[in-house]
């Protein structure tokens, strides 16, 4: 299984939260990744090396952008 994101949902973009006032203190699917395999930059990225597909972004995410495959 791997971690797919749907852009289209995903609140991060152009490197900032584009669905609220967080100044990109977003507490979310990033933190919940117990060993930092999805990363912020101008979008959300995952390490596929690193990704144990435990879900647990999967289950942060309030906009439903992330799934598992």
């Amino acid at each position: 299984m791997t971690i797919k994101i749907d852009y289209k949902k995903c609140c991060w973009r152009d490197g900032k939260c584009s669905s609220c006032s967080c100044g990109g203190k977003c507490v979310g699917c990033v933190e919940a990744c117990p060993i930092g395999a999805l990363t912020r930059k101008k979008k959300l990225e995952v390490d596929t090396e690193k990704c144990i597909n435990c879900g647990a972004c999967v289950i942060a995410c309030k906009h439903g952008a992330l799934s598992l495959e």
